[in-house]
């Protein structure tokens, strides 16, 4: 059996029919209780209009009781003008005088037995108690001195009222449709707008799925939505980022690729060289030792690569921990003095300790030891017949560590390279004396990152080149 496809509600009627609903509700609501409170307030009006009336023909009878007759007349012009009526009764319920209305005993008992205790009746709308159309009354009790002598009750058709309530009630219905219709296109036009703003999110992302990462979108941040194309923009930066880091890492693997096999071919190829040339009796007896030292320090040279490879990845991976601890700055260096002053005197160099005995640095002492052998082995490498300086010195709470020699120089297009592995500011060299492969001030720059210090190179072509380390006095 094949799966029905799901129906599919779009979002732009979700959004109008939430809309619309809510209003419906509101107004269903609001016209219902405006109805019911105009309704009570036409009913309690007349009510107390007729309570006014019958506590003003009480109280005239009362202060006059001998034109009583002159009285009633008054009153009932005065209240068949405003379509109304009156009747007095006595404490039977009898009749004195009856000007239209209904009967008093057609009153519920109830009722009949609270006037008899001195209360007045106020009923706004009754349909059933004087077996006629509805009617607004209110019975009045006359009571002297405690004793009940009868009433008046007063009487008034609802109908007047109910047509009143009627026009209110129609009135209302035709601001409910107006409303009603002007909600409806805001609410459409709202909806398309939400809609097509979540809409350019979609294509949007849609374009990120295929591999644009270049896409942005409108973004503001008044509400979510707005908000939501703030982080779809950072989320694209991001991604974008990503893919550039991806793809020069991706480009750094294969040119890593490429230097390691350089590297490794010149060594791998002088050993099987010189190894055949054994094998075969292809050499001479007074150059077999010569052949061997040579394989031997090809082998030795593959070695170093590989300690270095090793050592590079580690410091990356944070696999290296340091032991700090305060080291006599001045010990350090005539250590690098005294073990590299035989490669240096080999090129004709001299290396020259500047730094006073009281200057202490915050360092691993193996690693310090590592930075500093390397940036002079760089130096050695690329100074002939010169001088290199290993100099320290204080500054802010800082320690500086300066290598200076008056060698070839840097290009200042190649400074920011030398930091990459396996570069070569000197292309036509494919190995060295001292075992350098272009990773060492990779290792250099990793390390004094690990210090959290700073590393930074002066250089001129022709005009030598000077290394500063900072690292902090914590």
């Amino acid at each position: 059996m094949t799966q029905s496809k799901p129906m599919k509600f779009k979002y732009i009627y979700q959004q109008f029919f939430s809309h619309i609903s809510v209003i419906i509700v509101a107004f269903l609501l609001l016209s219902t209780l405006f109805t019911h409170y105009i309704e009570n307030l036409v009913y309690e009006n007349k009510a107390e209009e007729l309570n006014s009336f019958g506590k003003a023909i009480l109280n005239d009878l009362k202060e006059a009781p001998l034109s009583s007759d002159q009285i009633i007349v008054q009153y009932s012009n005065v209240l068949d003008a405003r379509n109304m009526s009156f009747s007095l009764f006595d404490q039977d319920g009898l009749y004195l005088v009856k000007k239209r209305g209904p009967e008093i005993k057609k009153l519920p008992r109830e009722q009949w037995d609270l006037v008899k205790k001195g209360q007045t009746i106020i009923v706004k709308s009754d349909f059933k108690s004087f077996g006629q159309g509805g009617v607004t009354f209110v019975v009045l009790p006359y009571v002297d001195k405690g004793k009940f002598y009868g009433g008046v009750i007063l009487t008034s058709p609802i109908s007047g009222s109910s047509k009143m309530i009627e026009q209110i009630n129609k009135f209302l219905l035709y601001t409910i449709l107006i409303a009603f219709g002007v909600s409806f296109l805001q609410s459409w036009f709202l909806s398309r707008i939400h809609v097509h703003r979540i809409k350019r999110l979609r294509v949007a992302t849609s374009q990120v799925s295929e591999g644009n990462y270049h896409v942005k979108v409108n973004s503001a941040n008044f509400d979510e939505i707005g908000e939501l194309a703030n982080d779809f923009n950072h989320m694209v930066d991001k991604i974008n980022t990503s893919m550039l880091e991806i793809e020069s890492l991706e480009n750094r693997r294969r040119q890593f690729m490429a230097d390691v096999s350089h590297e490794m071919r010149t060594p791998l190829t002088t050993i099987s060289g010189v190894i055949e040339g054994l094998k075969n009796d292809m050499i001479p007896e007074e150059d077999k030792e010569r052949g061997i030292n040579l394989v031997s320090q090809e082998a030795k040279r593959l070695i170093r690569l590989v300690n270095e490879n090793l050592d590079y990845e580690k410091i990356r991976s944070n696999q290296i921990k340091l032991f700090k601890e305060e080291i006599q700055l001045l010990e350090v260096l005539e250590i690098i003095q005294e073990q590299l002053s035989l490669q240096a005197g080999e090129k004709n160099n001299q290396i020259v300790v500047d730094v006073s005995p009281e200057i202490m640095v915050n360092a691993d002492y193996d690693r310090l030891v590592q930075i500093l052998i390397n940036i002079t082995k760089n130096s050695i490498q690329f100074t002939t017949d010169g001088t290199i300086w290993l100099r320290g010195r204080t500054e802010q709470n800082s320690t500086i560590i300066e290598v200076e020699d008056t060698g070839i120089g840097i290009d200042a297009n190649e400074i920011e390279k030398i930091w990459r592995r396996f570069y070569k500011a000197d292309l036509s060299r494919t190995s060295n004396p001292y075992g350098q492969f272009g990773l060492g001030l990779s290792i250099v720059k990793q390390l004094v990152v690990l210090h959290n210090g700073e590393i930074e190179v002066f250089s001129e072509e022709g005009n030598g080149t000077k290394f500063m380390i900072r690292l902090k006095n914590e």
